[in-house]
Protein backbone atom coordinates (compact mmCIF):
# COMPACT_ATOMS: atom_id res chain seq x y z
CA UNK A 1 0.00 0.00 0.00
CA UNK A 2 2.77 2.43 0.93
CA UNK A 3 4.50 1.77 -2.40
CA UNK A 4 1.27 2.40 -4.27
CA UNK A 5 0.73 5.71 -2.50
CA UNK A 6 4.30 6.75 -3.28
CA UNK A 7 3.78 5.98 -6.98
CA UNK A 8 0.56 7.98 -6.96
CA UNK A 9 2.31 11.01 -5.45
CA UNK A 10 5.10 10.74 -8.00
CA UNK A 11 2.64 10.57 -10.88
CA UNK A 12 0.89 13.60 -9.46
CA UNK A 13 4.14 15.60 -9.40
CA UNK A 14 5.02 14.49 -12.93
CA UNK A 15 1.60 15.38 -14.25
CA UNK A 16 1.66 18.80 -12.61
CA UNK A 17 5.09 19.62 -14.02
CA UNK A 18 4.08 18.54 -17.50
CA UNK A 19 0.90 20.62 -17.30
CA UNK A 20 2.90 23.68 -16.23
CA UNK A 21 5.35 23.16 -19.11
CA UNK A 22 2.60 22.67 -21.71
CA UNK A 23 0.78 25.81 -20.60
CA UNK A 24 4.03 27.79 -20.57
CA UNK A 25 4.68 26.77 -24.19
CA UNK A 26 1.26 28.05 -25.21
CA UNK A 27 1.79 31.27 -23.25
CA UNK A 28 5.14 31.82 -24.97
CA UNK A 29 3.39 32.30 -28.30
CA UNK A 30 1.32 35.12 -26.80
CA UNK A 31 4.37 36.70 -25.15
CA UNK A 32 6.31 36.74 -28.41
CA UNK A 33 3.62 38.91 -30.01
CA UNK A 34 3.37 41.58 -27.30
CA UNK A 35 4.53 45.08 -28.18
CA UNK A 36 7.34 46.77 -26.30
CA UNK A 37 4.87 49.29 -24.88
CA UNK A 38 2.64 46.60 -23.39
CA UNK A 39 5.59 44.73 -21.91
CA UNK A 40 7.00 47.91 -20.39
CA UNK A 41 3.68 48.89 -18.83
CA UNK A 42 3.37 45.37 -17.44
CA UNK A 43 6.80 45.55 -15.81
CA UNK A 44 6.20 48.98 -14.31
CA UNK A 45 2.99 47.77 -12.73
CA UNK A 46 4.77 44.66 -11.46
CA UNK A 47 7.39 46.87 -9.81
CA UNK A 48 4.73 48.97 -8.14
CA UNK A 49 2.90 45.82 -7.08
CA UNK A 50 5.97 44.69 -5.14
CA UNK A 51 6.10 48.03 -3.34
CA UNK A 52 2.38 47.94 -2.57
CA UNK A 53 2.61 44.42 -1.17
CA UNK A 54 5.97 44.74 0.61
CA UNK A 55 4.48 44.14 4.05
CA UNK A 56 2.88 40.85 3.00
CA UNK A 57 6.04 39.71 1.21
CA UNK A 58 8.21 40.46 4.26
CA UNK A 59 5.77 38.54 6.46
CA UNK A 60 6.06 35.47 4.23
CA UNK A 61 9.84 35.88 4.10
CA UNK A 62 9.96 35.75 7.91
CA UNK A 63 8.49 32.24 7.73
CA UNK A 64 11.39 31.19 5.51
CA UNK A 65 13.95 32.86 7.76
CA UNK A 66 12.55 31.13 10.83
CA UNK A 67 12.63 27.76 9.07
CA UNK A 68 16.16 28.48 7.84
CA UNK A 69 17.40 29.17 11.34
CA UNK A 70 15.85 25.92 12.55
CA UNK A 71 17.63 24.08 9.73
CA UNK A 72 20.94 25.67 10.70
CA UNK A 73 21.52 27.78 7.60
CA UNK A 74 24.70 29.86 7.82
CA UNK A 75 24.57 33.60 8.41
CA UNK A 76 25.63 34.13 4.79
CA UNK A 77 22.77 31.96 3.52
CA UNK A 78 20.27 33.72 5.77
CA UNK A 79 21.51 37.04 4.42
CA UNK A 80 20.90 35.83 0.86
CA UNK A 81 17.40 34.77 1.88
CA UNK A 82 16.37 37.84 3.88
CA UNK A 83 13.97 40.45 2.47
CA UNK A 84 13.11 43.83 3.94
CA UNK A 85 11.49 46.94 2.53
CA UNK A 86 14.81 48.24 1.21
CA UNK A 87 15.55 45.02 -0.66
CA UNK A 88 12.03 44.86 -2.06
CA UNK A 89 12.47 48.42 -3.27
CA UNK A 90 15.71 47.27 -4.90
CA UNK A 91 13.80 44.47 -6.62
CA UNK A 92 11.22 46.95 -7.87
CA UNK A 93 13.93 49.32 -9.09
CA UNK A 94 15.59 46.46 -10.99
CA UNK A 95 12.29 45.70 -12.76
CA UNK A 96 11.92 49.38 -13.67
CA UNK A 97 15.44 49.41 -15.09
CA UNK A 98 14.57 46.42 -17.26
CA UNK A 99 11.44 48.22 -18.47
CA UNK A 100 13.59 51.22 -19.45
CA UNK A 101 16.00 49.14 -21.54
CA UNK A 102 15.63 48.77 -25.31
CA UNK A 103 13.57 45.77 -26.34
CA UNK A 104 15.83 43.38 -28.28
CA UNK A 105 12.93 41.45 -29.85
CA UNK A 106 12.55 42.25 -33.54
CA UNK A 107 15.95 43.94 -33.83
CA UNK A 108 17.61 43.26 -37.19
CA UNK A 109 21.25 42.66 -36.35
CA UNK A 110 22.56 42.68 -39.89
CA UNK A 111 21.45 42.83 -43.52
CA UNK A 112 23.41 42.04 -46.67
CA UNK A 113 22.74 41.66 -50.40
CA UNK A 114 23.57 38.50 -52.30
CA UNK A 115 24.72 38.53 -55.96
CA UNK A 116 21.19 37.50 -57.02
CA UNK A 117 19.78 40.57 -55.22
CA UNK A 118 18.32 38.56 -52.32
CA UNK A 119 18.46 40.60 -49.10
CA UNK A 120 19.50 38.39 -46.18
CA UNK A 121 19.41 39.43 -42.55
CA UNK A 122 19.13 38.19 -38.97
CA UNK A 123 16.37 39.19 -36.54
CA UNK A 124 16.25 38.73 -32.77
CA UNK A 125 13.46 36.50 -31.45
CA UNK A 126 12.65 35.12 -27.98
CA UNK A 127 14.12 31.80 -26.93
CA UNK A 128 10.60 30.59 -26.05
CA UNK A 129 10.19 28.98 -22.62
CA UNK A 130 12.99 29.45 -20.11
CA UNK A 131 13.26 27.28 -17.01
CA UNK A 132 15.05 28.78 -14.01
CA UNK A 133 16.12 26.56 -11.09
CA UNK A 134 17.56 28.55 -8.21
CA UNK A 135 18.31 28.57 -4.50
CA UNK A 136 18.03 30.97 -1.57
CA UNK A 137 17.71 34.41 -3.10
CA UNK A 138 14.04 35.31 -3.62
CA UNK A 139 14.93 38.42 -5.63
CA UNK A 140 15.75 35.99 -8.46
CA UNK A 141 12.00 35.44 -8.80
CA UNK A 142 11.35 39.04 -9.80
CA UNK A 143 14.61 39.52 -11.73
CA UNK A 144 14.05 36.40 -13.81
CA UNK A 145 10.41 37.24 -14.46
CA UNK A 146 11.21 40.77 -15.61
CA UNK A 147 14.01 39.72 -17.95
CA UNK A 148 12.16 36.77 -19.45
CA UNK A 149 8.90 38.66 -20.00
CA UNK A 150 10.59 41.77 -21.43
CA UNK A 151 12.47 39.58 -23.91
CA UNK A 152 9.18 37.98 -25.01
CA UNK A 153 9.66 34.64 -23.29
CA UNK A 154 7.55 32.60 -20.92
CA UNK A 155 9.33 31.47 -17.74
CA UNK A 156 8.98 28.49 -15.42
CA UNK A 157 10.56 29.13 -12.03
CA UNK A 158 11.59 26.54 -9.48
CA UNK A 159 13.02 28.15 -6.36
CA UNK A 160 14.60 26.42 -3.40
CA UNK A 161 12.59 24.99 -0.53
CA UNK A 162 14.25 27.44 1.85
CA UNK A 163 12.52 30.38 0.08
CA UNK A 164 9.18 28.81 -0.88
CA UNK A 165 6.96 31.26 1.04
CA UNK A 166 8.88 34.31 -0.23
CA UNK A 167 8.87 33.10 -3.83
CA UNK A 168 5.16 32.29 -3.82
CA UNK A 169 4.34 35.72 -2.39
CA UNK A 170 6.42 37.51 -5.03
CA UNK A 171 5.08 35.38 -7.89
CA UNK A 172 1.48 35.94 -6.77
CA UNK A 173 1.95 39.70 -6.98
CA UNK A 174 3.59 39.51 -10.41
CA UNK A 175 1.02 37.09 -11.86
CA UNK A 176 -1.74 39.40 -10.70
CA UNK A 177 -0.48 42.02 -13.14
CA UNK A 178 -0.56 39.52 -16.01
CA UNK A 179 -4.21 38.79 -15.29
CA UNK A 180 -5.13 42.48 -15.44
CA UNK A 181 -3.97 42.56 -19.08
CA UNK A 182 -5.47 39.23 -20.12
CA UNK A 183 -1.97 37.87 -20.72
CA UNK A 184 -1.89 34.11 -20.11
CA UNK A 185 -0.98 33.48 -16.48
CA UNK A 186 1.28 30.62 -17.54
CA UNK A 187 3.72 33.16 -19.01
CA UNK A 188 5.03 33.26 -15.44
CA UNK A 189 4.84 29.96 -13.58
CA UNK A 190 6.34 29.13 -10.21
CA UNK A 191 6.38 25.45 -9.26
CA UNK A 192 4.49 25.57 -5.95
CA UNK A 193 5.90 22.48 -4.25
CA UNK A 194 9.37 21.64 -2.98
CA UNK A 195 9.82 17.95 -3.76
CA UNK A 196 13.17 17.35 -5.42
CA UNK A 197 11.35 15.22 -7.98
CA UNK A 198 9.86 18.46 -9.29
CA UNK A 199 13.30 19.41 -10.56
CA UNK A 200 13.87 15.99 -12.12
CA UNK A 201 10.53 16.12 -13.94
CA UNK A 202 11.12 19.69 -15.07
CA UNK A 203 14.40 18.61 -16.68
CA UNK A 204 12.52 16.06 -18.81
CA UNK A 205 10.25 18.60 -20.53
CA UNK A 206 12.38 19.09 -23.64
CA UNK A 207 9.28 19.32 -25.83
CA UNK A 208 8.08 22.44 -24.04
CA UNK A 209 11.04 24.14 -22.29
CA UNK A 210 13.78 25.50 -24.54
CA UNK A 211 16.59 26.16 -22.07
CA UNK A 212 17.36 25.60 -18.38
CA UNK A 213 19.33 28.14 -16.35
CA UNK A 214 20.33 26.88 -12.88
CA UNK A 215 21.42 29.37 -10.21
CA UNK A 216 22.77 28.09 -6.92
CA UNK A 217 25.47 25.95 -5.38
CA UNK A 218 27.83 23.77 -7.37
CA UNK A 219 25.99 20.58 -6.36
CA UNK A 220 22.73 21.93 -7.80
CA UNK A 221 24.40 22.94 -11.07
CA UNK A 222 26.02 19.55 -11.48
CA UNK A 223 22.75 17.76 -10.71
CA UNK A 224 20.96 19.79 -13.37
CA UNK A 225 23.68 19.23 -15.98
CA UNK A 226 23.77 15.49 -15.34
CA UNK A 227 19.98 15.02 -15.44
CA UNK A 228 18.68 17.52 -17.98
CA UNK A 229 17.37 16.59 -21.42
CA UNK A 230 17.14 20.34 -22.10
CA UNK A 231 20.14 22.54 -23.02
CA UNK A 232 21.65 24.09 -19.87
CA UNK A 233 23.37 27.46 -19.48
CA UNK A 234 25.65 26.77 -16.53
CA UNK A 235 26.47 29.14 -13.69
CA UNK A 236 29.14 27.34 -11.71
CA UNK A 237 30.82 28.68 -8.59
CA UNK A 238 32.44 32.12 -8.37
CA UNK A 239 36.13 31.71 -7.54
CA UNK A 240 36.96 35.38 -8.12
CA UNK A 241 40.52 36.75 -8.04
CA UNK A 242 42.19 40.11 -7.55
CA UNK A 243 45.83 40.57 -8.59
CA UNK A 244 47.67 43.46 -6.96
CA UNK A 245 50.35 44.47 -9.45
CA UNK A 246 53.68 46.04 -8.47
CA UNK A 247 52.47 49.48 -9.59
CA UNK A 248 49.22 49.36 -7.57
CA UNK A 249 48.18 52.22 -5.34
CA UNK A 250 48.00 50.70 -1.84
CA UNK A 251 45.07 52.78 -0.62
CA UNK A 252 43.05 51.99 -3.74
CA UNK A 253 43.91 48.31 -3.43
CA UNK A 254 42.81 48.21 0.21
CA UNK A 255 39.43 49.78 -0.52
CA UNK A 256 38.77 47.50 -3.48
CA UNK A 257 39.82 44.33 -1.66
CA UNK A 258 37.78 45.14 1.47
CA UNK A 259 34.73 45.88 -0.66
CA UNK A 260 35.14 42.75 -2.77
CA UNK A 261 35.57 40.42 0.22
CA UNK A 262 33.58 41.97 3.05
CA UNK A 263 30.54 43.80 1.66
CA UNK A 264 28.57 40.60 0.96
CA UNK A 265 30.82 37.56 1.32
CA UNK A 266 28.01 35.10 0.56
CA UNK A 267 27.53 36.06 -3.10
CA UNK A 268 29.20 34.64 -6.20
CA UNK A 269 31.04 37.85 -7.15
CA UNK A 270 32.78 38.16 -3.78
CA UNK A 271 36.58 37.94 -3.78
CA UNK A 272 37.94 34.48 -2.90
CA UNK A 273 41.65 34.58 -3.84
CA UNK A 274 44.10 37.49 -3.57
CA UNK A 275 47.34 37.47 -5.59
CA UNK A 276 50.16 39.90 -4.76
CA UNK A 277 53.21 40.80 -6.85
CA UNK A 278 56.42 39.70 -5.10
CA UNK A 279 58.08 43.12 -5.58
CA UNK A 280 55.64 44.77 -3.16
CA UNK A 281 54.94 41.79 -0.87
CA UNK A 282 57.15 42.96 2.01
CA UNK A 283 55.12 46.16 2.37
CA UNK A 284 51.73 45.23 0.99
CA UNK A 285 51.19 41.90 2.76
CA UNK A 286 51.38 43.35 6.32
CA UNK A 287 49.34 46.35 5.15
CA UNK A 288 46.48 44.31 3.70
CA UNK A 289 46.61 41.63 6.41
CA UNK A 290 46.00 44.27 9.07
CA UNK A 291 43.12 45.78 7.10
CA UNK A 292 41.45 42.40 6.51
CA UNK A 293 42.05 41.17 10.04
CA UNK A 294 40.25 44.27 11.34
CA UNK A 295 37.25 43.10 9.27
CA UNK A 296 37.47 39.62 10.86
CA UNK A 297 38.58 37.96 7.62
CA UNK A 298 40.49 34.70 8.04
CA UNK A 299 43.41 34.64 5.59
CA UNK A 300 44.86 31.40 4.29
CA UNK A 301 48.24 32.29 2.84
CA UNK A 302 50.99 30.52 0.95
CA UNK A 303 54.46 30.21 2.42
CA UNK A 304 55.71 33.54 1.05
CA UNK A 305 52.61 35.41 2.21
CA UNK A 306 53.04 33.93 5.71
CA UNK A 307 56.68 35.00 5.83
CA UNK A 308 55.35 38.58 5.96
CA UNK A 309 52.18 37.77 7.93
CA UNK A 310 52.91 34.71 10.09
CA UNK A 311 49.50 34.93 11.76
CA UNK A 312 47.84 33.74 8.53
CA UNK A 313 46.56 30.16 8.30
CA UNK A 314 48.66 27.96 5.98
CA UNK A 315 46.93 27.52 2.62
CA UNK A 316 46.46 24.12 0.99
CA UNK A 317 45.97 23.22 -2.66
CA UNK A 318 42.21 23.01 -2.05
CA UNK A 319 42.12 26.67 -1.02
CA UNK A 320 43.00 27.82 -4.54
CA UNK A 321 39.82 26.15 -5.85
CA UNK A 322 37.59 27.25 -2.97
CA UNK A 323 34.46 29.37 -3.15
CA UNK A 324 34.17 30.14 0.56
CA UNK A 325 31.09 32.39 0.54
CA UNK A 326 32.16 33.60 3.97
CA UNK A 327 34.86 35.75 5.57
CA UNK A 328 37.76 33.56 4.45
CA UNK A 329 40.28 34.59 1.82
CA UNK A 330 43.07 32.65 0.11
CA UNK A 331 46.21 34.72 -0.54
CA UNK A 332 49.34 34.07 -2.56
CA UNK A 333 52.47 35.98 -3.53
CA UNK A 334 53.33 35.51 -7.22
CA UNK A 335 56.42 36.32 -9.26
CA UNK A 336 54.63 38.70 -11.64
CA UNK A 337 52.05 39.00 -14.41
CA UNK A 338 52.83 35.64 -15.98
CA UNK A 339 52.42 33.80 -12.67
CA UNK A 340 49.25 35.71 -11.78
CA UNK A 341 47.60 34.99 -15.11
CA UNK A 342 48.70 31.35 -15.00
CA UNK A 343 47.25 30.95 -11.50
CA UNK A 344 43.95 32.56 -12.46
CA UNK A 345 43.50 30.57 -15.66
CA UNK A 346 44.30 27.35 -13.78
CA UNK A 347 42.13 27.79 -10.71
CA UNK A 348 39.37 30.23 -11.67
CA UNK A 349 35.76 29.28 -12.36
CA UNK A 350 35.58 31.67 -15.36
CA UNK A 351 33.49 34.13 -13.34
CA UNK A 352 35.24 37.44 -12.50
CA UNK A 353 38.85 38.60 -12.12
CA UNK A 354 40.36 42.04 -11.45
CA UNK A 355 43.79 43.63 -11.58
CA UNK A 356 44.84 46.61 -9.49
CA UNK A 357 47.57 48.40 -11.37
CA UNK A 358 48.94 51.74 -12.46
CA UNK A 359 50.49 50.23 -15.58
CA UNK A 360 48.32 50.60 -18.70
CA UNK A 361 50.17 47.88 -20.59
CA UNK A 362 49.69 45.38 -17.77
CA UNK A 363 46.02 46.28 -17.56
CA UNK A 364 45.53 45.64 -21.27
CA UNK A 365 47.45 42.39 -21.12
CA UNK A 366 45.37 41.19 -18.15
CA UNK A 367 42.16 41.93 -20.06
CA UNK A 368 43.40 40.08 -23.15
CA UNK A 369 44.84 36.99 -21.49
CA UNK A 370 42.54 36.25 -18.53
CA UNK A 371 39.92 33.80 -19.73
CA UNK A 372 36.87 34.71 -17.59
CA UNK A 373 33.42 36.09 -18.30
CA UNK A 374 34.17 39.44 -16.62
CA UNK A 375 37.67 40.96 -16.45
CA UNK A 376 38.20 44.25 -14.59
CA UNK A 377 40.85 46.88 -14.04
CA UNK A 378 41.02 48.83 -10.74
CA UNK A 379 37.50 47.85 -9.69
CA UNK A 380 35.84 45.55 -7.18
CA UNK A 381 34.64 42.15 -8.34
CA UNK A 382 31.31 43.07 -6.73
CA UNK A 383 30.51 45.03 -9.91
CA UNK A 384 30.14 41.74 -11.79
CA UNK A 385 26.38 42.02 -11.71
CA UNK A 386 23.82 42.62 -14.43
CA UNK A 387 22.37 45.65 -12.69
CA UNK A 388 25.78 47.23 -12.11
CA UNK A 389 26.90 46.59 -15.68
CA UNK A 390 23.87 48.28 -17.19
CA UNK A 391 21.76 45.21 -17.99
CA UNK A 392 18.99 46.28 -15.59
CA UNK A 393 19.13 42.88 -13.93
CA UNK A 394 20.60 39.51 -14.75
CA UNK A 395 19.21 36.06 -15.30
CA UNK A 396 22.50 34.60 -14.14
CA UNK A 397 26.23 34.70 -14.75
CA UNK A 398 27.19 32.12 -17.31
CA UNK A 399 30.57 30.50 -16.74
CA UNK A 400 30.47 28.62 -20.02
CA UNK A 401 30.66 30.15 -23.47
CA UNK A 402 27.50 28.70 -25.05
CA UNK A 403 25.05 30.34 -25.48
CA UNK A 404 26.29 33.33 -23.48
CA UNK A 405 29.28 34.21 -21.26
CA UNK A 406 29.25 36.40 -18.14
CA UNK A 407 26.21 38.26 -16.75
CA UNK A 408 23.15 37.56 -18.90
CA UNK A 409 20.67 40.30 -19.67
CA UNK A 410 17.86 40.80 -22.16
CA UNK A 411 19.82 40.21 -25.34
CA UNK A 412 21.12 36.91 -23.98
CA UNK A 413 17.54 35.67 -23.66
CA UNK A 414 17.00 35.95 -27.39
CA UNK A 415 18.32 34.10 -30.40
CA UNK A 416 18.26 35.07 -34.06
CA UNK A 417 16.48 33.80 -37.12
CA UNK A 418 17.34 34.49 -40.74
CA UNK A 419 15.04 36.75 -42.71
CA UNK A 420 15.20 36.86 -46.51
CA UNK A 421 13.65 39.44 -48.87
CA UNK A 422 13.35 38.48 -52.50
CA UNK A 423 11.85 39.83 -55.71
CA UNK A 424 10.86 36.58 -57.38
CA UNK A 425 14.21 34.77 -57.29
CA UNK A 426 14.27 30.99 -57.75
CA UNK A 427 17.30 28.79 -57.16
CA UNK A 428 18.91 27.55 -60.39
Amino acid sequence: MALGLLTEVRMSVAEQIRSIAVEARQASFAMAKLSSAVKNELLLDMAQGLINNAEEIVAENKKDLAAGKERGLSSAMLDRLMLNEARIKGMADAIREVAALPDPVGEVTGMWKRPNDLMVGKMRIPLGVIGIIYESRPNVTSDAAALCLKSGNAVVLRGGSEAIHSNLAIATVLKGELAKRNIPAAALSLIPFTEREGVTEMLKQEEFIDVIIPRGGESLIRFVVENSKIPVIKHYKGVCHIFVDASADFAMAREIIINAKVQRPGVCNALETLLIHKDIADKFVPFIYQALDAQKVEIRGDETFRSFAPQAVPATEDDWYAEYLELILAARVVDGMDAAIDHINRYCSLHTESIITGDYGNAQRFIREVNSGVVMVNASTRFSDGNQLGLGAEIGISTTKLHSFGPMGLTDLTTTKFIVYGSGQVRP
